[in-house]
C-alpha cells in the first residue's frame, strides 16, 4: 500500500483489514476467561492453571499494588522477570492496575537498572527473587520504594521431571523480607480488588527499552492499541485458536516473545508451554509432550534444537506454526528444519519501536533469509538513506513505515522522537535505520544497518551504550566497540581499548572482560578485547570505528 511500489503479494484468502478491539490488553485475558474460566492458560513445571485462576491472581495483585503499594493510573512499573507464570501475572497485574510496564532484561546488572529506575521514575519493581540482589541496594538507596519479590518454583511442582536451572528450584519467595520488600504468593493471595478500570486504548500501556545507539537506552512508549494492534495482527497472520499450543522460549521481556509466546495465545484462549531458560532438550521434550503446536523463535534457537543430538530422538511433528525474526535464518538450518518438521519457518521483521511484527512471510509463500512482505495496514518503503526519495526495485534502502503498531515516541526525549520520524505524503515514517531493498513481488531482503549495531543472538548491542559504561572503568581512557563474526551468534562484540596513563602495566583483556560483567548485560559485554595506543579518528575528531576489525 502506498508510495511507487503497492504491495502485492498477500496470503490467499486472507483480508487485508484488521479491525482492533476498543479496549486495554488486559481486557483480552478478562474476556478470555469470562468465556472460558476453566480453558487451560498456563502449563509450567509439571502444573497446569485455568484462565480463571490466571485472572483471579491478576485482580488481586492489581487491587495490592494499587491499595498497598500506592499505584495510581500511568505509573511505571519495573518488571525484571524471567519467563514464569509470575511474569505473565504481573504483566497483566500492571495493566488492570493502571500502570505502564516497563520489562526489564534479566540478564542487566545493577548500573543498567539504576539508569532504568532514574529514567522512567519508577517507583515499584515486580522481580524474580533471583535477581533481586540487584535490585534491593535500589531500594536501600531509596531509588526504588518498593519491590515484590517471586520464586518461580513455587508456582511449579517440586518432583516435575524437567528441572528448573539452579538455583531458581531452591528459592522460595517465603525468604523474601524487610523494609520496602514484598512476597509475590502474599500479593496475589491478598484478595485485594482493583478500582474499576481506568486505561483505554489510548493511554500508555508498555515501555520496552531500545539500546541507544548515543550512549543510553531509549523508552519505546507504546499505547494499549499499538500493542492490541501487533496482537491481532499476529494471531491472525499465522491463526491461533484455543485448540493450539504454544511454548514460550523467546524472553517474555522482548516484544517478540511478549507479543507471539504471551498476549497472543491469551487473546485467543490457548495454553502457553513456559520454558523458564533455554535449553534445547527441554524444548524438545515439552514439544513433543505436549503436543505444541506454536512455536516462536531466534535462529540460533532452532540452530541448538537440530545440532543436538539428544534432542534428535523427540517428536516434533506437532508444530504447526514456527517462525521469529532477529537475524536471519541460515539457508542450511533452514532446509534441516523443514526436512525435521515438514514445515518451513516464517521469518518476521519489526522492532521494539513496533511492538514486534511489521512484516513477516506469508504462510503460503515463504521465502528463506527474507524480511517477508508488510502486514496489515503498513506501509513500508525503501528510500534513499537520509532522504524521502523512494528507490526503484532491487535497490538498497532504508525501510521506513507508516503503520498502526510505531510507537508514540521516545519517553521523555523529544529530540530523539524527532530524528526518528520523517513526513512522506503527509503521513509520519519511522526511519527504521535498517537497510534493505524490496523485489517486484512485494518481499523485503536485509542489506546492512543504517545505524551502529551489533546482532548478538538476535540481541541488538549498541556498541555508543557499551562504550560510555566501558567508560567508567577507572583504567580505561578510550574504548570502541564493533561487532565479529560468530558463526553461531551471528556476531559477538569486541572492543579496542586504550589505556590510561598508568593502568598500561596493570590491566589485561580479562580484567576488562569481568569488570564488564559485573557492569552489563552478558550478551553486551565484550569476548574479545584488544588494547592500542590510540584509535584511528578523522579530521574532526571522530573514531573511525569503520577501520577497526
Amino acid at each position: 500500500m502506498g508510495g511507487r511500489h503497492p504491495h502485492t503479494t498477500w496470503p490467499e484468502g486472507m483480508a487485508r483489514k484488521l479491525t482492533i478491539p476498543e479496549r486495554s490488553i488486559d481486557a483480552n485475558m478478562e474476556e478470555t476467561a469470562k468465556a472460558n474460566p476453566d480453558g487451560g492458560a498456563i502449563i509450567f513445571q509439571g502444573r497446569h492453571f485455568s484462565f480463571g485462576d490466571i485472572w483471579s491472581k491478576v485482580q488481586s495483585l492489581a487491587g495490592f499494588l494499587q491499595a498497598d503499594l500506592g499505584l495510581t493510573k500511568g505509573d511505571r512499573v519495573l518488571l525484571f522477570m524471567q519467563n514464569s507464570p509470575q511474569f505473565i501475572i504481573s504483566y497483566y497485574g500492571i495493566l488492570r492496575a493502571g500502570g505502564v510496564v516497563v520489562p526489564v532484561n534479566p540478564m542487566n546488572q545493577k548500573g543498567e537498572l539504576r539508569y532504568l529506575v532514574d529514567n522512567t521514575g519508577a517507583s515499584i519493581m515486580v522481580a524474580g527473587l533471583e535477581l533481586t540482589p540487584n535490585a534491593v541496594p535500589l531500594l536501600e538507596e531509596g531509588a526504588l520504594q518498593h519491590i515484590i519479590g517471586a520464586a518461580y518454583a513455587d508456582m511449579g511442582d517440586p518432583s516435575f521431571d524437567i528441572p528448573l536451572p539452579a538455583p531458581l528450584p531452591d528459592l522460595t519467595d517465603t525468604v523474601f523480607t524487610g523494609p520496602g520488600c514484598y512476597r509475590f504468593s502474599d500479593a496475589v493471595a491478598s484478595g485485594s480488588t482493583p478500582r474499576p478500570r481506568e486505561t483505554g486504548p489510548d493511554d500508555r500501556a508498555v515501555i520496552p527499552f531500545s539500546s541507544g545507539t548515543t550512549g543510553h537506552p531509549k523508552g519505546c512508549v507504546h499505547s494499549h492499541r499499538t500493542v492490541m494492534t501487533t496482537t491481532m495482527a499476529t494471531s491472525t497472520w499465522t491463526p491461533t485458536t484455543p485448540e493450539n499450543i504454544t511454548l514460550a522460549t523467546l524472553p517474555f521481556f522482548h516484544v517478540t516473545g511478549m507479543q507471539s509466546s504471551m498476549n497472543v495465545p491469551i487473546l485467543r484462549g490457548s495454553p502457553i508451554v513456559i520454558l523458564t531458560r533455554w535449553n534445547a532438550v527441554h524444548a524438545a521434550k515439552l514439544i513433543e509432550r505436549y503436543k505444541v503446536t506454536h512455536w516462536a523463535s531466534i535462529a540460533t534457537m532452532a540452530i541448538d534444537l537440530l545440532n543436538n543430538a539428544e534432542a534428535e530422538s523427540y517428536d516434533l511433528s506437532s508444530l504447526e506454526t514456527i517462525g521469529g525474526g532477529g537475524a536471519a535464518m541460515p539457508d542450511a538450518i533452514a532446509v534441516k528444519l523443514r526436512n525435521r518438521v515438514g514445515r518451513p519457518y516464517l521469518e518476521g521483521y519489526g522492532l521494539s519501536e513496533t511492538m514486534a511484527a511489521l512484516h513477516i512471510n506469508p504462510p503460503d509463500a515463504p521465502r528463506d533469509q527474507c524480511l517477508g512482505v508488510p502486514i496489515f495496514d503498513v506501509d513500508s518503503r525503501i528510500v534513499a538513506p537520509g532522504t524521502t526519495d523512494e528507490l526503484d526495485l532491487g535497490e538498497p534502502g532504508e525501510i521506513v513505515t507508516h503503520a498502526p503498531q510505531v510507537f508514540l515516541g521516545y519517553w521523555n526525549n523529544e529530540e530523539a522522537t524527532r530524528d526518528a520520524f520523517v513526513e512522506i505524503d503527509g503521513k509520519p515514517f519511522f526511519r527504521t535505520g535498517d537497510i534493505a531493498y524490496r523485489d517486484a513481488d512485494g518481499y523485503f531482503y536485509m542489506v546492512d544497518r543504517v545505524k551502529r549495531m551489533v546482532n548478538v543472538s538476535g540481541f541488538k548491542v549498541w556498541p555508543a551504550e557499551v562504550e560510555a559504561m566501558m567508560l567508567h572503568h577507572p583504567g580505561i581512557a578510550e574504548a570502541c566497540v564493533v561487532g565479529a563474526k560468530d558463526d553461531r551468534r551471528g556476531e559477538f562484540v569486541k572492543a579496542h581499548v586504550v589505556r590510561r596513563n598508568g593502568a598500561n602495566g596493570g590491566l589485561s583483556e580479562q580484567d576488562i572482560i569481568d569488570w564488564c560483567r559485573h557492569e552489563m548485560a552478558a550478551y553486551k559485554c565484550p569476548r574479545q578485547v584488544v588494547f592500542a595506543d590510540a584509535l584511528p579518528k578523522s579530521a574532526t575528531g571522530k573514531v573511525l570505528w569503520k577501520d577497526l576489525s
